[in-house]
């Protein structure tokens, strides 16, 4: 998970990452930061929360300088605290080098072992912090080959960008397993990690990072380069991108997000319809969009049956039976008035535990519905994630070992029917070859990490292409 952004020559450059980051926020409110450069100094702000509770004006107004790199964290790998947010920053040779990173490496403890037994002091425990170890030990030189020697040493997921004295750098992996595009503002450019940033800040889309490829913006200049591994490596983009994480108003992968969802779920419909059903409703916001495709697909009504609160701060009241009940409706409300004495056919985008699914059906239950016949816009999620999306062990995942109607049961719908893999895959406009979908099928693209045990049970599979 996790939000980068890279933007070059620009006056206000922190100020525009702060505006892109805001866009990215969905994929990751737990910290922010962002880096500058003025041509003589780096400057750098990160605090834990959301983008606008992480900056203030001051700290944006400290951030000098014409180029500049931001994060919005979520952790996969490393601890939740200050000083694992990102940027990470480093000097090397009075050079500033700082590093964000969208994704998880997989050869991390092998990489930690070695750069530790060489003499590294690793000031944090994420992996991205590697990437800066590497370059400081590689070559110098030509900073495309500088870059490409530390790059070549990492395994698994990644979308980067670095900022190196007034050089930003983005790369994306050669298996293109996260999203990066690449627009133009001004005389500069910008890079980020889904293109409703740049629709944000008004910037022009001109396309997305190749997997392998890495781009070198030094002011108004441009070049791209490709990794050794280009064209070596086979292409898996992660699939769960386009069915819950990227915002629908973004394009990536080469579809936009909101029609790939629209077309997951009328294909939902074709194979799972639902006999006089009175209407189909989304669980908001994740299952809009597919719910939208399902209802259109086969001429029901579509209808809004819960209303979220967009307005939700945390609560510190010790979890009573009362807090439990708040909790589940503070997010989301029925509508008892569309929902009593109804069947329904209830679209969601995936199932992880079931155990928030089983709080929803709860609620519409006490709201009135007669019947409620849940639909899922992705085959069951059986497998964790090592590639950068917050999936959970093996044994936190209730389609790993139950059926699809032991989870009925669990979650107590009248019916439940997922997507087909074949039907998933049938309505991509890129082959199905080219994506990740091991937390499918449990058959993982890239070598897993060597401490997997304590994430699979017995079983589990990968292929090492």
């Amino acid at each position: 998970m996790c939000g980068i952004i890279g933007v070059s020559k620009h006056d206000e450059a922190a100020k525009v990452a702060f505006m892109g980051l805001y866009a990215l926020q969905h994929r990751g409110e737990e910290a922010a930061g962002i880096a500058s450069f003025d041509g003589k100094d780096i400057y750098i702000t990160k605090n834990q929360g959301q983008v606008a509770d992480a900056f203030d004006e001051r700290s944006l107004a400290s951030l000098k300088g014409y180029a500049a790199i931001g994060h919005s964290r979520y952790s996969t790998t490393g601890s939740s605290n200050i000083k694992n947010v990102q940027p990470f920053l480093a000097m090397h040779k009075g050079k500033p080098i700082a590093v964000a990173h969208n994704g998880n490496l997989t050869n991390t403890e092998e990489l930690y072992l070695k750069l530790e037994e060489e003499g590294a002091i690793f000031q944090t425990t994420m992996d991205s912090e590697i990437f800066v170890h590497l370059l400081v030990r590689a070559k110098n030189g030509n900073l495309k080959d500088w870059m490409a020697n530390a790059l070549s040493q990492v395994e698994g997921a990644y979308s980067v960008v670095f900022l190196v004295g007034e050089t930003i750098i983005g790369v994306r992996d050669p298996h293109g397993f996260r999203p990066l595009c690449l627009g133009k503002l001004n005389d500069g450019y910008i890079l980020a990690s889904e293109s409703c940033a740049l629709d944000l800040i008004n910037a022009q889309f001109i396309r997305e990072l190749e997997p392998g490829e890495m781009v070198v913006l030094q002011g108004d200049k441009l070049e791209s380069h490709f990794l050794p591994t280009k064209g070596k490596a086979r292409i898996t983009q992660c699939i769960f991108e386009n069915i819950y994480f990227a915002r629908p108003d973004s394009n990536i992968f080469g579809d936009n997000v909101y029609e790939v969802r629209k077309r997951l779920g009328a294909q939902l419909a074709k194979e799972h319809p639902v006999k006089g059903a009175d209407f189909v409703m989304a669980i908001p916001d994740s299952g809009n969009y597919a719910a939208l495709g399902y209802a259109q697909e086969l001429g029901i009504p579509l209808e809004v049956g819960m209303i979220r609160n967009h307005y939700i701060g945390r609560t510190f009241i010790q979890p009573s039976q009362f807090m439990r009940d708040f909790r589940v409706r503070v997010k989301l409300n029925p509508i008892s008035a569309v929902l009593k004495g109804k069947k329904v056919i209830v679209v969601e985008d995936s199932i992880v535990r079931g155990t928030t699914s089983r709080s929803r059906i709860e609620v519409l239950r006490s709201a009135g519905a007669k019947e409620i016949h849940m639909r899922i816009s992705c085959p069951p999620i059986k497998s964790p994630c090592f590639y950068g999306i917050d999936f959970p062990s093996k044994k936190e995942l209730i389609a790993s070992d139950h059926s699809v109607a032991q989870i009925a049961e669990f979650i107590k719908v009248d019916s439940l029917e997922y997507l087909s893999l074949k039907g998933m895959l049938d309505v991509m406009k890129s082959p199905g070859n080219t994506f990740c979908y091991a937390c499918f099928t449990g058959e993982y693209p890239v070598k897993i990490p060597s401490n997997q045990s304590k994430y699979l049970l017995e079983g589990q599979k990968h292929i090492n292409k």
